[in-house]
């Protein structure tokens, strides 16, 4: 069977979800959203940086409807409740890397979209924001051991090349070390780990007292110059580790933690395990490191070219599923629901 896609912005998520459908024989691209005039007639293949595939990016949402797809590809940053909701009421599914997991962070809009699946017939599923794929590791992983007194999830990154502003200042970046509040900026920038805590803890079987978020951050000792023309002011956030814990029984039982930092002025000097780390603290404790490289082929020409890279495995758990979610009964599916997610139509020899 071949799966019929819209593609839903082609920001850097959505570029990398371009070209693995594009390489995929399983799956074919019918329709693009574009979010901005620029882009609105160009071909997708172009808008990606890949050959043209014949296929044009509109803004005109009941065009691509219309197309009555199997599946929308959702890859913007920031979930627009309105945006799903009307998709999902078409009765068209929807793979997403956008802040969705549970769907708990959303608030009320969380009721929209089941009432949306219910009333089109479709699925949603979403990996979350990176991290996402990291949390199927961990469940996988806590089911090695006998007894499981803990999982946790680090991402250590140094971020110092990533060129995006607007997905890091909500967690913390650039603001004054001193800043009141900045805590309160920073949770709720990382909120979607709350529900990533909410969906180890109930692959776990766990019913969770209480989900908490703890913050510690780094100031630049100097001027920090970053790509896309951002300047970290001397005395101003470039370090920020943010760990959300879910607590049982006064006991910490899951953690979702992210460590991230900029620049060779950090105060203090944080050192990173760079990549990311599952442990499974229990009988026995299992704890795995991943990272990733290039391809042995791979010739990059700029740092953005090593970049995109590592934002496939932030746009591939969306694209994997799309089968199982094609075929899963209406309504919000996390990976706890849908079966093993197998990687078809991705061997090229």
């Amino acid at each position: 069977m071949t799966y019929r896609v819209v593609q839903w912005t082609t920001g850097n998520v959505g570029k990398r979800s371009v070209r693995a459908v594009a390489l995929n024989p399983e799956l074919e691209l019918v329709g693009c959203y574009a979010w901005s005039d620029d882009k609105i007639g160009r071909d997708v293949g172009d808008l990606c940086g890949i050959e043209p595939l014949g296929v044009k990016a509109t803004n005109d949402v009941d065009a691509l409807i219309a197309l009555k797809p199997d599946c929308v590809v959702y890859n913007p940053m920031f979930a627009d409740v309105d945006e799903m909701v009307r998709i999902l009421s078409a009765g068209i599914n929807i793979v997403s890397t956008s802040e969705f997991i549970t769907g708990h962070f959303l608030g009320e809009g969380r009721d929209r979209i089941a009432e949306a699946c219910e009333q089109g017939g479709s699925t949603v599923f979403g990996s979350g924001i990176n991290p996402g794929f990291i949390q199927l590791f961990a469940i996988v992983s806590a089911g090695l051991s006998e007894q499981v007194r803990k999982v946790s999830v680090t991402e250590a990154i140094d971020t110092t090349i990533y060129n995006s502003p607007a997905t890091e200042k909500p967690m913390g970046f650039g603001y004054p070390i001193d800043t009141p509040d900045l805590k309160v900026s920073t949770e709720k920038g990382s909120g979607i780990f709350r529900d990533g805590v909410l969906l180890v803890a109930d692959a776990l079987g766990v019913e969770l007292d209480e989900v908490r978020c703890d913050v510690d951050y780094a100031q630049t000792t100097e001027d920090l110059h970053l790509p896309g023309d951002w300047t970290i002011a001397k005395g101003c956030v470039a370090g920020v580790d943010v760990a959300w814990k879910g607590i049982a029984g006064g006991k910490e039982v899951v953690e979702i933690r992210g460590r991230w930092r900029k620049g060779q002025t950090l105060q203090p000097d944080w050192k990173l395990d760079m990549g990311y780390t599952v442990e499974v603290v229990g009988t026995p404790t299992i704890k795995t490191t991943l990272s990733f490289l290039p391809p042995p082929d791979f010739v990059g020409e700029t740092l953005d070219d090593y970049i995109m890279l590592g934002l496939s495995i932030v746009a591939m758990p969306a694209i994997t599923a799309i089968p199982a979610v094609v075929a899963a009964p209406p309504g919000i599916a996390t990976y706890n629901d849908l079966p093993l997610l197998l990687p078809r139509g991705v061997v090229h020899v």
